[in-house]
């Protein structure tokens, strides 16, 4: 039972609204988020329009900053752009949608100034904005704002569109724009489509080389507006369902890239036209090397039509070539779901042992483990543990901890690989990591009764100590 000075809302209510003012003063002290929580609940108290005045001002402040955020810097920012963006949504939308949206296009203005001056190696501030820009789509259908206005703002934007944020723009604001909006956004990048680029007066900049020369700003600044008219377009035929003109986007040769014949052979298949997206997947020019890995998004969208048109064999076929290639769980997956009772388990039986015999090891392993069949994938480590490679930590580790509990002798060896890598190649920034490995081995040794042609612990750590008795930040860590 929580007493009187657990930290909770109903003790923090007893001390009284003047004793909690003085606290939130002293520990807004010092910081400017807190500060800005603060303002924004006053402002909140007073009424909405005070919420977007404070909102708009600090959205400019944020724009017209010019200091580098780094890495140690980030988190303070994110908190602020969560928090004014909350703001807009949570408060003022409630009672003005058309003014959350005046906001919200402010707040996405600020997405180019402040990744121009930040670090934003994760992705996490890019995210921030591309859920606002999802946020523009809610908002702008409870405004119930003009549709060609909005096109126009919407062809405003994604004309500067460098950091990817409006991406989905068009996809977001289809049902707020409609047919008036779309067939009006549409009109505005054709015309842009046609109008002449503009050449530079004097010398053209040159602003990089590239394999046939040099790249010029001006030719550049051209390719990327084509893209960006292209995909607008492309985006305006997806919300109108209008298949031709997707597919009108793209050449004869370009619609036989693998992944963009998946894209339209989906489309054709959404719009029942089964046979003709079957003829865009065989029409498909495949450029391999090699070992023949699947192009899972083309083998996907085949797999969609073949069951559309009633071939379920060649469906299934495709299925386990999928498997074959690529020991793909999933296909597998959807091979045996499909199968009667008994057929799928002798199947599934058939599969595992293909997936054991696989010539890399490293590969069937992960698959076996995964799927999970923890004996077969500790007999492969028992029976090929000379061709292990211990370099792939990101298979092994998490391996050796599921083999560990009933297979500690294929856990060890898993384990034992990883730190003769380290060792060996002398990687010392893995020597932390191989003397836990060491550690974890001592440990299991005690539930291994019989380690057969294997070196026991006690050789095999002897071993090491002669072999690479001089690491010694090695051997430190291993106290």
């Amino acid at each position: 039972m929580a007493t009187k000075k657990t930290l909770n809302a109903a003790n923090l209510e007893a001390l009284g609204a003047p004793r909690l003012a003085e606290l939130l003063i002293e520990i807004s002290t010092g910081s400017a988020a807190a500060k800005r929580r603060l303002r924004l609940e006053l402002a909140g108290a007073q009424s909405p329009g005070e919420v977007a005045r404070e909102v708009r001002k600090r959205l400019g402040s944020i724009a017209r900053s010019r200091t580098f955020v780094d890495w140690q810097k980030r988190k303070a920012l994110v908190e602020d752009l969560e928090l004014q963006k909350r703001a807009i949504v949570e408060r003022v939308a409630k009672d003005d949608p058309h003014e959350a949206l005046e906001l919200m296009w402010q707040f996405m203005a600020t997405a180019d100034p402040v990744l121009d001056r930040c670090d934003d190696s994760n992705g996490l501030i890019g995210g921030i904005f591309r859920t606002a820009c999802h946020e523009l789509g809610e908002l702008a259908t409870a405004a119930k704002i003009d549709p060609v206005t909005l096109a126009d703002r919407a062809f405003s934007a994604l004309q500067d569109n460098g950091y990817g944020v409006f991406d989905d723009l068009i996809a977001v604001l289809a049902p707020a724009l409609g047919k008036v909006g779309l067939d009006h956004l549409k009109g505005r990048f054709v015309a842009l489509a046609s109008e002449p680029v503009e050449q530079p007066k004097g010398e053209r900049r040159v602003i990089g080389w590239g394999a046939s020369g040099p790249l010029y700003a001006d030719q550049v600044a051209a390719s990327a507006r084509d893209r960006a008219v292209r995909y607008a377009l492309m985006q305006i035929a997806d919300a109108q369902g209008d298949v031709d003109a997707f597919i009108s986007q793209y050449d004869e040769e370009t619609r036989k890239v693998p992944k963009i014949a998946a894209e339209i052979s989906r489309r054709l298949l959404a719009s029942g036209c089964a046979k003709e997206a079957l003829q865009t997947i065989e029409a498909t020019v495949h450029r391999r090397g090699g070992w023949d890995w699947p192009d899972f998004e083309w083998e996907d969208a085949r797999i969609e039509v073949l069951e559309a048109l009633g071939r379920t064999d060649d469906a299934q076929a495709a299925r386990w070539s999928c498997f074959e290639r690529s020991l793909s769980a999933s296909h597998l997956r959807a091979f045996l779901k499909r199968l009667p009772d008994f057929d799928d388990m002798e199947a599934e039986e058939r599969a595992l042992e293909y997936a054991e015999s696989r010539k890399s090891v490293l590969t069937a392993l992960s698959f076996l483990v995964g799927w999970p069949a923890l004996d077969r994938a500790a007999k492969l480590v028992l029976n090929r543990a000379d061709q292990i490679d211990g370099d792939h930590y990101e298979i092994m580790t998490p391996a050796a901890e599921k083999l560990a509990g009933k297979h500690p002798l294929a856990a060890t060896l898993l384990l034992r690989a990883m730190i003769d890598f380290s060792l060996t190649q002398a990687r010392s920034t893995r020597y932390r990591h191989a003397a836990r490995h060491l550690m974890e081995c001592e440990s299991l040794a005690s539930s291994i009764e019989d380690f057969a042609s294997f070196e026991t612990h006690e050789a095999y750590a002897n071993r090491l100590k002669r072999e690479h008795g001089r690491k010694s930040s090695f051997w430190s860590s291993t106290a």
